[in-house]
């Protein structure tokens, strides 16, 4: 009988005889990476997808005692559900009834309400909330006692604008709270993860240098054994600022794809706006941060092309695009109706796009995210988009 620890590999499938392996190379081949105690993972975030990474977090934290503490916080503001608390309801019901339903969540996973609570003490913060909300957040993040090498992982989607160009939301979140901060992207649909239905990711990071040798931190070993199961496939690659631009820039894209749909134009119209979108996307990246991304991202990896396809083949940001197309209604009025509370990141990010070109008078430099931006906003139609982006011979 072939034990791990105190793991019976006989009666384990082999995608779970796999992790465990993954959990016992961490400790006997790699003593060095093991930390003095476990790390505690506190996930920022608690809709449908910041509930799918802490269901995914806690699964693994449960297996592997030697890496993480059994207990996975994810911090979740706070509503009322039929007159009780939300987090009432997630550590007692083991669901988060609003914006996960149906998904029966790990027992070791605790829905706290207060921000700074969740935070204080934790070794890997990750951030799953709507980016427009992270300024907020950091502001109340700022009141906790960090530790001084804690590490996070961004899964947010957009970008922030300066007045001198963008800023990835992972370089926001170290500017403004002193954390050395990845990222996370892929062609990851929430509700598909969450029933544990086969896909992979994309997370990028890459190993600070105030830690780097100390041989505690952190690090890619570590990453893949909090975010890789079976059904959810982990690479993990140092191109940040890729993976956080594919992410983001995709969801613009996604309102493209959604606004040909409305007016049934059909799947080849589709796949010509994916084009133009990959296109644009690498352009951008190029312009933008020259030297900081590697092209196979966009091309190869899950947070690339993957993801841009996953996206626009049905995501909240193209339901939004073909209801407007179909109604003739605005962005907020469709979302209030269609997201439960939630928000298409697109309209965000293509507001944040067009203000950054504009400032830069590049917006002719690109066509499909200029246009969007004006038929999300009211000034074209959605029946000049072709003409829009015609490319010249």
């Amino acid at each position: 009988m072939l034990r791990i620890g105190k793991l019976n590999l006989s009666t384990m499938s082999s995608a779970q005889q796999r992790l465990a392996q993954v959990g016992s190379h961490l400790t006997a081949q790699k003593q060095s990476l093991a930390p003095q105690r476990p790390y505690k993972i506190t996930v920022i975030g608690s809709g449908n997808w910041g509930t799918t990474i802490a269901k995914v977090l806690a699964e693994n934290a449960g297996l592997r005692p030697h890496l993480f503490q059994h207990q996975v916080d994810m911090w979740v503001f706070e509503e009322k559900i039929n007159g009780v608390n939300l987090t009432e309801i997630i550590n007692t019901q083991h669901e988060n009834v609003k914006y996960l339903p149906g998904i029966k969540l790990p027992k070791n996973l605790h829905a706290e309400p207060s921000i700074v609570k969740a935070a204080e003490g934790a070794d890997l913060l990750v951030f799953n909330i709507p980016h427009q909300f992270l300024p907020g957040i950091c502001k109340q993040l700022s009141k906790a006692t960090l530790k001084p090498h804690v590490r996070a992982i961004s899964c947010l989607k957009g970008l922030e604008v300066t007045p001198n160009g963008c800023k990835l939301l992972s370089t926001y979140i170290t500017e403004h709270l002193g954390v050395h901060c990845g990222a996370l992207s892929g062609a990851n649909l929430a509700p598909e993860v969450a029933k544990e239905k086969w896909s992979e990711t994309t997370v990028a990071y890459r190993l600070p240098n105030d830690f780097q040798g100390h041989g505690k931190d952190i690090d890619r070993y570590v990453l893949r054994a909090a975010f890789h199961r079976p059904y959810f496939h982990v690479r993990v690659i140092e191109d940040v600022a890729g993976v956080s631009l594919a992410g983001a820039l995709k969801n613009v894209v996604a309102l493209g794809v959604g606004f040909v749909h409305g007016l049934n134009w059909g799947d080849n119209a589709a796949s010509a706006i994916q084009r133009f979108g990959l296109n644009e996307t690498i352009k951008f990246a190029e312009v933008f941060f020259p030297g900081e991304t590697n092209q196979d991202t966009f091309t190869k990896e899950s947070a690339g092309v993957a993801d841009l396809i996953t996206t626009c083949s049905g995501g909240r940001n193209v339901r939004v695009a073909k209801a407007m197309a179909i109604t003739g209604k605005s962005a907020v009025e469709v979302e209030r109706e269609l997201l439960n509370g939630q928000s298409a990141q697109g309209i965000i990010t293509s507001k944040e796009v067009h203000e950054l070109l504009a400032a830069k008078n590049l917006t002719k430099e690109f066509p499909l995210f200029e246009a969007i931006y004006q038929i999300v906003y009211g000034t074209e139609s959605i029946e000049r988009l072709p003409e829009l982006i015609e490319e010249d011979e």
